[in-house]
């Protein structure tokens, strides 16, 4: 990884609307480049060097790319985990989170879904019924024709590969079929 590998991640990022997939190892890299890049700068004798200068000042860009990718793909997991949380639907984004990002938007998505909850028994009169749906997320094997709920309600169809909210009876039902496989979490 270099600067301008860097500079281009940033600039695919800022002109997408959605999440772009990044090498696995990416957070490795630019770690790494880090270190080369603060041993590069710590081990130039002359403080007042052009090359000690451009180096000190590529580091800070670099770190000033970094934080801004980050901002933008955490504003894009926002808008997904809002999608996610109300429709239930979330497509092939989840595939382009990094691991850490997913479990940020596995946090998210559950926190959104425990506060519909708890509002929901706010305006019931302040009564948990015991009937609440808890929702799961599950990732389909394979792609499913549309069906009804438990409450009578059309769900899909849904894709190979799309990550769903759904009623944790539903999921096992899918799960135990082999059509799904739960989201760690």
């Amino acid at each position: 990884m270099n600067y301008n590998d860097l500079y281009e991640i940033l600039r695919k990022e800022k002109y997408s609307e959605v999440l772009q997939q990044l090498d696995k190892n990416f957070l490795t890299d630019f770690s790494l480049y880090l270190k080369e890049m603060r041993s590069a700068v710590s081990n130039d004798g002359d403080l007042f060097s052009d090359s000690m200068f451009q180096s000190k000042k590529q580091l800070e860009n670099s770190i000033a790319l970094f934080k801004g990718l980050m901002l933008r793909r955490k504003k894009k997991l926002l808008n997904l985990v809002f999608v996610a949380a109300e429709t239930g639907v979330m497509k092939k984004d989840y595939e382009t989170m990094l691991e850490f990002e997913r479990k940020v938007f596995d946090n998210l998505v559950k926190a959104f879904n425990d506060g519909d909850k708890d509002l929901s028994v706010i305006l019931s009169g302040g009564k948990d019924n015991g009937n609440r749906a808890v929702n799961k997320m599950i990732i389909f094997n394979d792609t499913i024709d549309q069906f009804v709920d438990m409450e009578g309600k059309t769900l899909g169809p849904f894709e190979k590969g799309e990550l769903v909210n759904l009623d944790s009876r539903i999921c096992d039902v899918l799960v135990s079929g082999g059509k799904a496989r739960f989201v760690d979490g």
